[in-house]
């Protein structure tokens, strides 16, 4: 197992993620769970793709393992011209910056920093330049110029949950995964947070996989791939 980033592979310029019989298995003997049962996908570079499902499905699972937030049981997978397969976790987490951006229900943002604290310190750490400037560019874009100094306990729901798209999106990552980014919201804010989501990825030219449960919200995307008992039972255009 390597301890850093391979060299990034050629994939097709269409091929963004590829994954190939992904299990996941939690626990053993009596106690094992199979969470993923030989998940095979291909994502675009630039897609728009919906994970759909019932509970205990298996959707937040494969995101978090194609993410690389979790590790496959078995299986192949290539994001953004590496092997994830054959990462160990320090490497996956460099493997990660810079290519993938995370946005989940929770939104995650530290509360001791401002709005532009949360979106530039990660960019101060991964070493870009001009980080403040992206990050106040990034929050601009997302509709929050005016709200750079505030601590995330002063924004709303809808607010915090744009800091954390613009977070996520300010290193300009290859894909974005968002795992029930409106689920928190109500329905007027999710919609419009909804519509940043898919503006900005577009903007940026980044794939998105999203999980939803949904079904307007996964319409809105350009495959619809459902899930049921840790198998994808479909997968076809929106």
């Amino acid at each position: 197992m390597t301890s850093d980033p391979l060299p990034a592979s050629p994939l097709s310029s269409s091929t963004i993620i590829s994954a190939q019989d992904l299990t996941l298995t939690l626990g053993s003997g009596d106690g094992r769970v199979d969470i993923l049962r030989g998940v095979s996908l291909q994502v675009g570079a630039g897609e728009t793709v919906a994970l759909l499902g019932p509970s205990g499905s298996g959707k937040s699972s494969l995101l978090a393992v194609l993410s690389g937030l979790e590790r496959a049981s078995g299986g192949q997978l290539n994001v953004a011209g590496q092997d994830f397969t054959a990462l160990s976790e320090d490497a996956l987490a460099l493997a990660r910056r810079g290519r993938i951006g995370i946005v989940l229900q929770a939104f995650h943002l530290l509360p001791t920093m401002t709005a532009l604290e949360n979106v530039g310190t990660p960019l101060e750490l991964a070493g870009l330049a001009d980080a403040r400037g992206r990050a106040e560019a990034e929050l601009a874009a997302v509709g929050l110029a005016h709200r750079l100094h505030h601590y995330p306990a002063q924004l709303s729901g809808g607010e915090q949950q744009r800091v954390a798209i613009a977070r996520a999106l300010a290193p300009a990552p290859q894909i974005l995964f968002a795992d029930e980014p409106t689920g928190n919201l109500d329905h007027a804010t999710g919609e419009a947070v909804a519509e940043l989501l898919f503006a900005r990825t577009a903007q940026a030219g980044a794939a998105l996989v999203m999980v939803t449960h949904d079904e307007a919200l996964a319409r809105r995307c350009g495959r619809i791939v459902r899930l049921a008992d840790g198998r994808i039972v479909s997968d076809e255009a929106a």
